[in-house]
């Protein structure tokens, strides 16, 4: 799959801040233009001890959710932990899994935030410009905007809105269970983004293509350490 490549990732907290904010300018909020017949889900995982990260990329058909392809990668994380600059610690070992991917997915789901993001600029965002693909960002947490209540049932939402925008949405994906945080990442709307998220939900909280990356992510690591271990 083709890779964009848009800033170096050795920055500084400053110099990262500044590319998200130049960045976001090329951020688009619009409806898809084809069908969706394939999407994608993105996670990783981290040695619970030292700098080790762990990536993966898995590629569904929609809307059975049949995997059809998968890449995994490994780095080390270079980035500190900063909130809000997420994608310069994860981004990296992403770009190497999608590399390998064959056949550019129609729309990628990513475990973490779109434009529900202090500059507009989650790793959903800014990894839906480096591969040039619609993206979505689905999130355990808020990390922006405030919202009503949730009712319990599986479907409802809540407006998340911040500075006076609304920049996702709140979604229970199983009834009585913690919600979600959805967001566009780019080239997709907010209603697209749900309902793709709630369409990929199969009985549990996260949708499934990144339900399953986390577990194909999890995996390489528990594989890696314990070789490390020996």
């Amino acid at each position: 799959m083709r890779v964009r490549t848009l800033h170096p990732w050795t920055l500084s907290y400053q110099d990262a801040i500044r590319v998200q904010r130049r960045l976001s300018e090329e951020i688009r909020e619009t409806p898809l233009s084809r069908p969706v017949r394939t999407i994608a889900g993105a996670d990783v995982s981290y040695a619970r001890r030292g700098r080790e990260v762990y990536g993966a990329a898995l590629v569904f058909t929609f809307p059975a959710l049949v995997l059809t392809d998968h890449a995994l990668a490994f780095d080390t994380v270079e980035f500190p932990y900063i909130s809000g600059l997420l994608s310069f610690r994860e981004a990296p070992v992403l770009v190497k899994a999608f590399r390998k991917i064959r056949t550019k997915p129609d729309v990628i789901i990513f475990d973490g935030q779109g434009t529900a993001h202090p500059r507009g600029m989650g790793i959903a965002s800014h990894m839906g410009l480096i591969l040039d693909c619609p993206s979505i960002g689905c999130a355990k947490s808020r990390l922006v905007g405030v919202h009503a209540p949730v009712a319990e049932d599986k479907g409802s939402t809540a407006a998340l809105t911040h500075r006076g925008r609304v920049v996702g949405a709140v979604v229970r994906t199983r009834e009585r269970v913690k919600p979600v945080f959805v967001s566009p990442g780019h080239a997709i709307t907010l209603p697209e983004a749900i309902r793709f998220v709630l369409d990929c939900c199969k009985g549990y909280k996260l949708p499934e293509p990144i339900r399953q990356a986390h577990l194909a992510a999890n995996r390489l690591r528990v594989d890696d350490q314990r070789k490390i271990a020996l």
